[in-house]
């Protein structure tokens, strides 16, 4: 049976420019207990070290309490993080390693490039951020989604989803690789530890960890919702969040265990919940919501109800600053970008595009100056000051251009989507 075409729907079109199925009906799951941060550990760790002691007269009995009292105040302590994962270089601010121009040695020998999925023009363009010039077009499968780093940042993954493929691209040479058979890969992300590629299926209602690698099926996980398209992890990688647009509900996956351990619907009635992304001392998860018109924010280790704070019409995107102290959230509806303070959790600004656009999905600059926002609708890229709010540049691009990665960008490895490095 041919798909129906997500660019094009029949009968009343989506606001994701997608087909949304009918609804159905679900009970809300309940909170989990809550699970310590990261962050946590930290402050387990400064309390060990005070019971250590440091006074070289103490007797062999009392380094022995000592020992027994910090045996004691470890076993409680939370687990340690996902196994395998690279630990957080500061256990209060998750993007740590995502400084200016902080770039790894693997992606030092990377041009920077903008690289744009066309979705309705079956290619990615390739823009010279220096000279905000289009320099190549690259043709790829049928509608290209969005362009994901690999784990190990070697490789960039071109998302053709209703082509049921994925392309590799070589960041050092610009070339193309052979394309692996995926199906249904709207989206893409990697766990913490490197193991797996997680597919976001959305027509197909699945969630499909594969290997990193060879992208080989490791196990699939049907989801009941409609609509699985974005996802950020917890701190300590042990869990991540998944938002269904068609549905307006958010999954919480357990990821060692590959496993749904929670679900529940947004509040709204009509809810189309979009990108995700934790706060930098991840205590803060923000859910955008393009029928909303802002953020959902909640606690994710306890997955409590969801509180919306407006921002703009048809709130999509969301992408930190490279000081981690603001987000960028891009409202495709009105053609603006909203800052929010990480701090206050307020709004302190919202920038307008110059002559208005569609901001959907995209990155920030490798030295944090320039915001790059694909315009759905309007066939072009916009480059934002994130000093001043201005519009460097609007450049036309093919149709439907959507999930635009920005590369190299700094960082140790990649999470996906179009750029979550730790």
């Amino acid at each position: 049976m041919r798909r129906p075409s997500r660019s094009r729907p029949a009968g009343r079109p989506s606001l994701s420019g997608r087909p949304r199925p009918s609804r159905r009906p679900r009970p809300s799951g309940g909170p989990l207990p809550a699970a310590l941060s990261a962050a946590a550990l930290a402050v387990v760790a400064v309390l060990l070290a005070g019971c250590g002691g440091s006074d070289t007269r103490s007797t062999a009995k009392e380094h022995s309490s000592a020992t027994t009292a910090t045996q004691q105040v470890a076993r409680p302590a939370v687990p340690a993080g996902l196994p395998g994962m690279p630990p957080l270089l500061d256990p209060k601010d998750v993007y740590a390693a995502d400084r200016p121009n902080a770039l790894s040695p693997v992606m030092r020998r990377f041009p920077p490039r903008v690289y744009v999925p066309n979705t309705e023009s079956n290619t990615v363009s390739v823009i010279d951020p220096k000279t905000y010039k289009v320099i190549e077009t690259i043709p790829v499968g049928r509608q290209p989604q969005h362009v994901v780093p690999s784990w190990d940042m070697k490789t960039l993954w071109i998302n053709n989803d209703v082509g049921n493929s994925l392309t590799p691209l070589d960041p050092a040479t610009g070339r193309t690789g052979r394309t692996v058979d995926v199906h249904d890969p709207y989206n893409l992300y990697f766990t913490p530890d490197g193991k797996y590629a997680v597919v976001m299926a959305s027509l197909d209602r699945q969630l499909v960890f594969r290997d990193a690698h060879t992208m080989a099926v490791r196990k699939t996980v049907p989801v009941d919702c409609y609509g699985v398209n974005h996802a950020d992890f917890s701190p300590d990688g042990r869990y991540f969040i998944v938002s269904c647009e068609f549905s307006g509900d958010l999954l919480k996956v357990d990821t060692a265990k590959m496993k749904v351990i929670a679900q529940q619907r947004l509040p709204e009635a009509d809810a189309m919940p979009q990108d995700v992304k934790i706060s930098p001392n991840g205590k803060t998860w923000y859910i955008a919501d393009m029928v909303a018109n802002g953020v959902w924010t909640m606690n994710g280790d306890t997955f409590s109800k969801p509180v919306l704070l407006p921002t703009g019409k048809g709130a999509h995107g969301l992408y930190v600053s490279r000081d981690s102290k603001y987000m960028y959230i891009s409202n495709r509806g009105e053609g603006s970008i909203s800052l929010l303070d990480f701090a206050t959790g307020k709004l302190v600004d919202k920038w307008h595009i110059d002559g208005g656009g569609s901001p959907d999905m995209g990155g920030v600059s490798a030295d944090g100056k320039v915001l790059w926002l694909s315009g759905r609708y309007n066939a072009e890229v916009y480059a934002i000051d994130t000093r001043t709010g201005k519009t460097l540049a609007k450049i036309p691009v093919g149709a439907g251009p959507h999930g635009l990665a920005v590369y190299p960008q700094p960082g140790r490895y990649s999470l996906g989507h179009t750029g979550i490095f730790r």
